[in-house]
Formats: structure tokens, C-alpha cells, sequence
């Protein structure tokens, strides 16, 4: 009789758990896309982001976010010819019209992803119409003289935009010198020319699981957004206001400029930004960071829990206009169109800017305040600087030079342009302005100057008051010493007898 050997489980087995599993996690992925999708382009359309795609995806809430970003990324990308290939080929009836994002998703997949694991019923009801989804794709290839996709996205003026990766090295949690050490073994690293905790890695450089970032040891922050905190120079032990502060990088780099001395009040009007803000801080371990959920513009200069404040950073709400590589906003609809300089939104969004900035110099104790935006437009920056400098100059303000070594300067239309700071969408990647004002230091504010009358006129009230009172004891205590030397001097000779 043979006996057969017990049979060891097939290797087909094992690799179609794998499959499964692979399955299951781009199932998932494309739903938390789509979500990502959804809010990117409701706020495109509204003119009112809750946050950067990058800012989105990168939340807690997000399980997956290397394979959502890539997802969210590439639809963004493909999206106009998504659109057209949908339309031609009549695939959204009423009922996945709800589900556009998930559709433009999975069709992205289909034409030009990876379709090998499509699993769910809108994968499923998309992949029956595969044929009419390629044809409808073939039609527009004609009908634009196209050879190629490349080609293709060319004419829909779709670009890829490349740069450098930066990262700045929290000195609250490790120094420069490891920071480098630790990323240097899978990557080129070197040293940023201006910004000393600031380190330079080739485009396309992907760190977003890297232990030094997932522990808040190094943050993922352009260059120019890192020049605002070095150009305030907070000193250590100083009080500082963040009067714009979420999502919190500045914050936490003003904290680490501080090395973790003093304090700085974080200000945040929106409720999910305060959550976000908070995170922030409590990765970087920025111990001196007291986030507050209030609107800056609600806080009293003559409040005496500001009367130390030395600082303020402002960073307020702005187009974006000049981040559009970082915030990868060029993906955006209205990008693409060229609606992306919404004036009535521009005039809107300088007021608050103006308002804000003229309310950050009526601090009275305040030495310095730094404006800045991610704006490209005149209008959020020079012209902002223009209409604050007669109030400016009246708190005993004027603008100071941040980097003189920087070659790009503030457009010539206000007195003191050389002492802006801008950086070029082009140049260098992002679109950047910094003004920086610093008070005189002879100069003491209207406001402070009747706090030291008053203080004073109640000193000399109350020297008077004292004088008057001694006087008084005097004259009273004149009998009773006189007496109590005859008493004394009676007590003497009775004791000699």
C-alpha cells in the first residue's frame, strides 16, 4: 500500500490571500480618495479650501495616504480628460452621478492606472463599460491631432511641477547634524544656504512615513514658509502671538527659535484648524504653545495678559497664489482655467488682511511684527504693506530688511519696497511675501506714555498722602515723648537712692 504525503498548502493558495489583500486595501484607498477629492473640489468651486490636497490627505483620518495622495494626485491630473471621456462615453446616470469623485477615481483606473484589482460595484458597473470609456478616450485623441496621452496633456495644458524637497529639522527633538546623519542613508542631503535648520532633498523625495516625520522630528516645510519664523527672531523666554497660526508649522518653528522658553499664544479661529493646530504642536513637543480658539482680531492690545507680548507673526488667510507647486492647487480646476485670481475674492480676502495687520501694530509692547502671505498678488502684499505705513509709523513703526542677501525684493510701488521680501513662483518654486516692521526702540506708544502719567500722578499722590500721614504721627508723638523722658529720668533717680 503507498501512502501519499500529507499535502502542504499550494503557493496559488497564499497568493491569492495576497491578492485579496491588495484588493481590499485599493478598495480603500480609492473611498478615502474619493472623500479627499469631494472637499478639494467643493472648496475649488467655492473659493473657500478647508485645506491644502497635501493637508487633507495627510490628516489622522486618513489610513492609507501614500496610495490616497497618489490617487488624488493622479485623477486631479487626468481630470479634465476624465470629464470629456465620461460625457462622450454616457456612463453617469442619475445614480452614480452622486458618486462622481469614487466615478472620476475608478476611471482614472481604468484608462490609465491599474484595473487588475477593481473590486465594489462601481468598479464593477465601470469595468462593463471599459470599451466605451477607451473609445470615447480614442475619439478626443483624434479629434486634438493627439498621437500620444503625453501630447494630450500637453493641449490640456496639464504640467508637472518639480521641486526641491525640503525639510526643517525640529531642534526641539534632534539636532541638525543627526537630522542629516538619518535621512542622508537613503537620500542626498545638504544643508539650505539661508535657513540654518533647513535641509535640502531631491523633487519627488517621499518621507511622509519616515519615522523622523511620523515623530515630528523634521517637518516637511517649503523654504520660503520657513523664512517668516527666522525673519521674526524671537528670543528665548520671549511671549509672542501667532495671530494666524494653524496648521502650525511657523508655530512650532517660532517655539524651537525660542528652544521651548517663553510662550506663544497660537491663534485660531476654526474649530477643525484649532484640532489640527493642536496636533501640530503636540508632535513637535512645542510645551510653550498655548493654543487659543479665538479670532485675533478679538484680542484686547490693552488686555494686560498681552502687556508682555514682544512678537507677532501674521500669517492670515490669502489666496494661495504663490504655493501652487506645494499646495499642488495647479491640479485645481480653477488653476487650469485661469480662474484662479477671483478678484471680488482678492479684494475680500486684502481687507481682512489690512484689518489684521493694523490691529498686530496696536499692540503696545510689541517690538516686532511679521506680515506674510503665500500670495503672488500685489494686492494681498505691497498694497496691504501701503496702507498700514501711516498707522505703522504713529506706533513708532518702520520696515526693517529681512535676508539683505536676498536679491528678490518688494514691488516698487510703496516707499520702503526694498525692505520686502518676495519670492519667485518660478525661480524658486513658491510665490512668497515677508514685510517685517520693527519699532523704534525710543519710540514709546501714545498709549503706554498716559499708563506712565497715570502711574506716575498716582505715585505722587500717594508720596503725598504718606508725607502727610508722618507729619501727622509727628505731631502726635511729641507729648508722649516728652513725657516719657520725665518718666524715665524720675525711674533713674529713684534707683541711684
Amino acid at each position: 500500500m503507498v501512502h501519499k504525503k500529507p499535502t502542504q498548502p499550494t503557493k496559488p493558495a497564499a497568493k491569492s490571500r495576497r491578492e485579496s489583500n491588495v484588493e481590499r486595501s485599493a478598495y480603500f484607498a480609492r473611498r478615502e480618495a474619493a472623500k479627499v477629492l469631494k472637499s478639494v473640489l467643493q472648496g475649488d468651486a467655492n473659493r473657500r479650501a478647508v485645506g491644502s490636497i497635501k493637508t487633507l490627505v495627510y490628516s489622522p483620518t486618513i489610513r492609507n495616504k501614500k496610495a490616497t495622495f497618489a490617487l488624488v494626485c493622479q485623477t486631479l491630473k487626468y481630470l479634465p480628460i476624465i470629464k470629456d471621456v465620461m460625457e462622450i462615453a454616457n456612463v453617469l446616470n442619475s445614480k452614480w452621478k452622486r458618486q462622481a469623485e469614487l466615478m472620476y477615481i475608478i476611471t482614472y483606473d481604468i484608462l490609465f492606472g491599474q484595473d487588475a484589482s477593481l473590486t465594489g460595484d462601481p468598479e464593477k458597473y465601470l469595468i462593463l463599460r471599459k470599451g466605451p470609456l477607451q473609445s470615447a478616450l480614442a475619439k478626443i485623441l483624434v479629434k486634438k491631432g493627439a498621437k500620444r496621452i503625453e501630447d494630450l496633456m500637453a493641449q490640456y495644458q496639464i504640467y508637472d511641477v518639480k521641486k526641491p524637497r525640503y525639510v526643517r529639522v525640529n531642534t526641539l527633538k534632534m539636532d541638525v547634524e543627526t537630522a542629516m546623519f538619518e535621512l542622508g542613508k537613503e537620500n542626498a542631503v545638504q544643508k539650505d544656504d539661508m535657513i540654518p535648520d533647513l535641509l535640502v532633498l531631491p523633487p519627488g523625495t517621499d518621507l511622509h512615513n519616515h519615522p523622523l516625520v511620523t515623530d515630528g522630528s523634521v517637518f516637511m516645510q517649503g523654504k520660503a514658509s520657513s523664512m517668516v519664523a527666522v525673519a521674526l527672531g524671537p528670543k528665548p523666554g520671549w511671549e509672542v502671538i501667532d495671530a494666524c497660526a494653524a496648521p502650525g508649522n511657523k508655530t512650532v518653528h517660532v517655539a524651537a527659535l525660542m528652544k521651548g522658553e517663553g510662550k506663544i499664544v497660537a491663534c485660531e479661529l476654526n474649530k477643525d484648524r484649532v484640532k489640527r493646530l493642536e496636533h501640530t504642536a503636540k508632535l513637535a513637543g512645542a510645551t510653550n504653545v498655548e493654543v487659543l480658539h479665538e479670532n485675533f482680531l478679538n484680542l484686547n492690545p490693552e488686555d494686560q495678559l498681552y502687556s508682555k507680548v514682544r512678537a507677532i507673526l501674521l500669517d492670515p488667510s490669502c489666496s494661495g497664489s504663490g504655493t501652487v507647486a506645494d499646495r499642488l492647487d495647479y491640479l485645481l480646476p480653477s488653476h487650469t482655467s485661469g480662474d484662479g485670481g477671483d478678484e471680488s475674492r482678492l479684494v475680500k480676502l486684502a481687507a481682512f488682511q489690512k484689518k489684521a495687520l493694523t490691529h498686530a501694530l496696536s499692540f503696545p509692547s510689541v517690538e516686532r511684527v511679521v506680515y506674510s502671505t503665500c500670495s503672488v498678488h500685489q494686492i494681498e502684499n505691497e498694497d496691504v504693506v501701503k496702507s498700514v505705513l501711516p498707522v505703522a509709523a504713529s506706533h513708532g513703526f518702520q520696515l526693517s530688511t529681512p535676508f539683505p542677501q536676498w536679491a528678490r525684493r518688494g514691488l516698487p510701488v510703496v516707499e520702503g519696497s526694498q525692505h520686502l521680501l518676495r519670492t519667485d513662483p518660478v525661480e524658486d518654486k513658491e510665490g512668497f511675501f515677508i514685510a517685517s516692521f520693527t519699532r523704534n526702540a525710543t519710540h514709546i506708544p501714545e498709549t503706554s506714555q498716559k499708563v506712565e502719567r497715570d502711574i506716575g500722578l498716582n505715585n505722587l499722590k500717594h508720596e503725598a498722602v504718606k508725607r502727610q500721614h508722618r507729619q501727622k504721627k509727628f505731631v502726635r508723638s511729641l507729648p508722649f515723648t516728652r513725657l516719657s523722658r520725665l518718666y524715665l529720668y524720675r525711674n533713674s533717680m529713684i534707683c541711684r537712692r
